[in-house]
C-alpha cells in the first residue's frame, strides 16, 4: 500500500515565547531531566499513514495479472449483533469480499494453473494480504489467489469452503477450571489450540502443478500452531479458525 509522510507546517514563534521555551527543561518521570544535545534526530520517527492507492476516474476498469484477483472489501461491521453502534475505531477491518475480476493464471513446470475463484464468489482472505486500491470511490483489494483463504457460500462462518492447502477447524471450548478445580475466568482462560476439523481444502499444487490432497480429514481432532490462522467467531458464538495444513502439528485420538 502506498505510504504518505506527514511533515509538520513552519509554526511562528514570539521572542517572548522563545526564551520562556529555552528557560523550561522538560522533565520525564521515568527518564529524569533531559539536557541540551541528549536527543538526536534519529531517536525520532517519521509519522507514516498507510492508505489506499486511489485509481484516477480516467481509467474505466482494472485488469489482475497472473494469479491475482481484484476483491470489492466488504464494509466494516458498524454495529454489533446486539445493534450497539460501534465507533470507528472499534470496528474490525474487513477480510471478506466479492471477487470482481481474475487474473490469467499462472505456469507451474509446464502446466497452465487457471485461477479457479469465479468472478461474483464471495470470499475471505487473509488478514494483512494484497494492496489496497481505491477504485471508483469504493476501496478494492489486489491479491494473489493463495491469499484466498475459502469461499463463502452463506452469511455465516461456519459454513466456510477452504481452498488449497487450508484447514477449517471449530475451535474446542476453553477450559473452566483448572487440574486442582479452580474456577478460571475469562482473562485466565488459555487460548485452546485444538480443534476439530469441519472442512479441508482440495489440496496443494507440487512442482509440476498436479494436485497433491491434505494429509487430514473432515472430523479429526487436531493441535495447530497457536499463533497460526484466521479467527472467526460464528453466528452461534463459537469459534473458529482456518490455518494452511501445515500449522496442524498433530491428530489427536
Amino acid at each position: 500500500m502506498a505510504a504518505t509522510q506527514l511533515t509538520a507546517s513552519p509554526v511562528t514563534v514570539s521572542a517572548r515565547s522563545l526564551a520562556s521555551l529555552r528557560a523550561s527543561s522538560a522533565k520525564f518521570s521515568s527518564f529524569g531531566t533531559l539536557k541540551p544535545g541528549t536527543l538526536r534526530q534519529s531517536h525520532f520517527r517519521p509519522l507514516v499513514v498507510r492508505a489506499a492507492s486511489v485509481v484516477a476516474p480516467k481509467y474505466t476498469s482494472i485488469k489482475p495479472l497472473g494469479d491475482r484477483v481484484l476483491v470489492k472489501i466488504k464494509e466494516a461491521e458498524e454495529k454489533t449483533m446486539g445493534g450497539i453502534l460501534l465507533p470507528s475505531t472499534a470496528q474490525s477491518k474487513p477480510q471478506g469480499g466479492e471477487v470482481v475480476a481474475v487474473g490469467e493464471g499462472r505456469t507451474i513446470g509446464k502446466n497452465k494453473i487457471d485461477i479457479t475463484v469465479p468472478t461474483g464468489a464471495q470470499i475471505i482472505y487473509s488478514k494483512y494480504a494484497g494492496t489496497e486500491v481505491e477504485f471508483n470511490d469504493v476501496k478494492h483489494l489486489i491479491l494473489k489467489e493463495d491469499d484466498i483463504v475459502g469461499l463463502l457460500e452463506t452469511d455465516d462462518i461456519k459454513d466456510l469452503k477452504p481452498l488449497n492447502d487450508r484447514v477449517f477447524i471449530k475451535v474446542a471450548e476453553a477450559e473452566e477450571k483448572t487440574a486442582g478445580g479452580l474456577l478460571l475466568t475469562e482473562t485466565t482462560k488459555e487460548k485452546p489450540s485444538i480443534g476439530t476439523v469441519i472442512a479441508v481444502g482440495p489440496g496443494s499444487l507440487d512442482e509440476e502443478g498436479k494436485l497433491q490432497p491434505l494429509p487430514i480429514s473432515n472430523g479429526s481432532t487436531v493441535l495447530y500452531s497457536k499463533y497460526a490462522g484466521n479467527d472467526f467467531k460464528g453466528k452461534d458464538g463459537s469459534n473458529y479458525i482456518a490455518l494452511r495444513a501445515s500449522d496442524v502439528m498433530a491428530i489427536l485420538s
